[in-house]
Formats: structure tokens, C-alpha cells, sequence
């Protein structure tokens, strides 16, 4: 029952905040508000009795990656400057963040731990079924099918969901939690590369050197985190 518990902190609330956030901001700054979840997460890890410490240079590293990411995805989604909705949504998105990562440091702490694919199809379950009462009952705007949506459905479902938090429940388990966290990091690198390479949407000067700092910030963070220990 705690996995299934994690699930609904972790996916329900964690995704959940995401999409009422996005009733206020555009996607792109949604995304960058994202970015502090790697500090929630060192910061819980290291509160709690037996977590791993925090250093100043992995701090330093994160805040490299989260300039990165800023530069990657900040300059269109700032565009308009920060308007009383963007507040709204980014005070949501921290929510999330929390929950998001609250959840994952208790999961990572339980003694008993089930293969990840069952943990996290457990996790993913538990998150629907909570939610399934109030998508009935909360009706919004009609789902419009399509093909693209249709296959965008299916990638998320596989890679996203099968693959992806599979993934990430197994790495929450074997690296320091520092690591782990940049995943917010590096989401938007494969965004922003796959976006070009089957859309042709633009890739210049300032995503590569954005890349650049990211993959700078990542490397520093596996530096000088804290080995797991066992």
C-alpha cells in the first residue's frame, strides 16, 4: 500500500499540478519552473535522518544545469514577462515539485521493494484509479482524437510510462539522489532534439550552447555527488 500510496503523491499530485498549472502558463514555462524539482529533491533527501548531505559543489553543478535549461527553454517562454498567472502557476508547480519529490525520497526508502516495472505499474494504477472519480465528474473540453494524438498517446504510454518511470524507480535505488534529480535537465535536451530532428524546429547557436552548459552541469553533479550508501 505505501507504492500505491507513492503513486498518487508522486503521479497524481506531481502530474496534476502540471496540468492545472497549464491552464495558466504555456507549456515552455511550465518547463522551466520544472527545473527547481532537482533542489526539492536534495533538499528532502538531505532532511531526513540518514540522507545523503548536501554539498556546496553539487549545488554549484545543479545551478549550472538550471542555467542551462533557463537558456534553453527561458527566452521564448519569458517572452511576455511574468504575469499574476505565472505566479499562480509556478506557486502550483512547486506544489507539485514537492509532492513529486517527497514521494520518490520515500519510495527510495522503503525496505521492501518489488521489481520496478511492477512498482511503478502499481504506482501509475494506484494514480489513475484516484483519479478517475474526479475526471468523470470534471468535465473540461471534449478529448478531439487524431492520428498525432493518437500516436503521441502511444509513445507516452510506452516510453514515457513503461519504459521511462521504470527507469527512473530502479535509478532512484541504485544512484545518489543528486543525480538522479537532473533528469529535469535533460528532458528538454531530448524535447528540443527530437523536436528537430522530425519537425525541423530550429536548433542554432543558443540551444547548443544551452546543451553545452547542461552537459556541463550533469558532469560536475556526477562528480561530486555522494556515492549511495549501502
Amino acid at each position: 500500500w505505501l507504492t500505491a500510496l507513492n503513486g498518487v503523491v508522486v503521479l497524481g499530485l506531481g502530474n496534476a499540478a502540471l496540468t492545472y498549472a497549464e491552464v495558466w502558463v504555456a507549456s515552455g514555462l511550465a518547463a522551466l519552473f520544472v527545473t527547481t524539482s532537482p533542489f526539492w529533491m536534495v533538499g528532502i533527501e538531505a532532511a531526513l535522518p540518514g540522507g545523503e548531505r548536501l554539498h556546496w559543489p553539487v549545488l554549484g553543478a545543479m545551478a549550472v544545469g538550471f542555467a542551462g535549461a533557463a537558456l534553453l527553454v527561458g527566452p521564448g517562454a519569458l517572452a511576455g514577462g511574468l504575469s499574476s498567472n505565472a505566479v499562480k502557476g509556478f506557486l502550483v508547480l512547486q506544489f507539485g515539485c514537492l509532492c513529486w519529490a517527497l514521494g520518490s525520497i520515500l519510495q527510495r526508502r522503503q525496505t521492501a521493494k518489488a521489481h520496478p516495472v511492477v512498482s511503478g505499474a502499481v504506482q501509475q494504477l494506484a494514480a489513475g484509479l484516484a483519479f478517475l472519480l474526479p475526471a468523470i465528474f470534471v468535465r473540461e473540453h471534449p478529448v478531439q482524437w487524431s492520428a498525432r494524438g493518437v500516436d503521441a498517446v502511444l509513445y507516452l504510454v510506452v516510453f514515457g510510462s513503461i519504459v521511462g518511470y521504470s527507469a527512473y524507480i530502479y535509478a532512484m535505488d541504485k544512484l545518489p539522489v543528486a543525480i538522479v534529480s537532473i533528469y529535469t535537465y535533460v528532458n528538454p535536451i531530448v524535447a528540443v532534439a527530437l523536436g528537430w530532428v522530425f519537425y525541423r524546429e530550429p536548433f542554432g547557436p543558443r540551444e547548443t550552447a544551452a546543451m553545452a552548459i547542461i552537459f556541463a552541469g550533469v558532469a560536475m553533479v556526477k562528480r561530486y555527488a555522494e556515492p549511495v550508501r549501502r
